[in-house]
């Protein structure tokens, strides 16, 4: 019976479609975080009867014909990357962007990549740095004598010298922007890495065309949607749920056919 193989591929893809959810709702406060989405599409068609096919020999021809639905699979899990909200923190450090665009981190390994999470930290050496240890880029040093650091909404990054009246500018941050952001690879601890898919980056300065501005002492935070979550959810599970009672279904029409003396 094609229903036992119909309702089973409806589980799996509802099952993935949890998966997705939950992760969601588990960084619903990760700076930075970027909510999912499932893609459904249907499954091959079994065509008895082509559609146009001729019914008879005086050319006649079929309206609809028969075609029978095979099932669902996941298409894609695809990233929305609209505006989280920005939280307040006054710290100097955590850096909130509005608007497209992401910072550059250097890896290890010399590869860079990308992240909207706006926690940073300095090192031993002065460095502006993710909690993970990895690197600004442009990298951006501080003098040991720093009584502050002061970064400006189009990412001059100034600090307050013990000792000095005006301010010493460290550097400028520059963020990277792509033609398809959804595109880019996730690898974890809030980093993204640039694939065929998203295209090569486009980097330029904060606050000008196409670029966010940043917002020193703020975050921003996730944009998972609750409630819409819980919505999602309890939706995914009915589905499940119907897909397991046509699977139910078919077996006792199964059951009732051998029973048949």
């Amino acid at each position: 019976m094609r229903s036992l193989d119909i309702g089973a591929t409806g589980m799996l893809a509802q099952q993935m479609n949890v998966d997705v959810i939950s992760n969601n709702i588990a960084n619903m406060t990760t700076s930075g975080f970027k909510r999912q989405r499932v893609d459904f599409k249907d499954l091959i068609y079994q065509n008895l009867a082509r559609p146009g096919a001729q019914s008879s020999d005086v050319g006649t021809t079929l309206p609809s014909g028969l075609q029978l639905g095979l099932g669902v699979k996941i298409s894609s899990v695809y990233r929305i990357n609209e505006q989280g909200p920005v939280q307040i923190t006054d710290n100097p450090l955590d850096l909130a962007l509005t608007g497209d665009g992401l910072f550059q981190i250097e890896m290890p390994d010399g590869e860079i990549a990308y992240t909207r999470s706006g926690v940073f930290q300095v090192n031993q050496d002065g460095e502006i740095v993710t909690t993970q240890g990895y690197r600004l880029e442009p990298n951006i040093a501080v003098p040991d004598n720093t009584i502050s650091i002061q970064i400006n909404e189009s990412g001059e990054v100034f600090a307050q010298i013990d000792n000095q009246v005006a301010l010493q500018n460290l550097g400028q941050i520059q963020l990277a922007n792509f033609v398809n952001p959804a595109g880019l690879e996730a690898i974890g601890d809030n980093l993204f890495i640039e694939t065929e898919g998203s295209g090569a980056p486009i980097t330029g300065v904060p606050g000008t065309e196409n670029f966010a501005r940043i917002r020193q002492g703020a975050l921003e935070n996730s944009n998972v949607n609750i409630v819409e979550e819980i919505t999602q959810l309890i939706t995914a599970q009915r589905a499940y749920e119907m897909n397991s009672n046509v699977i139910t279904t078919s077996d006792e029409m199964l059951q009732t056919v051998t029973q048949l003396r």
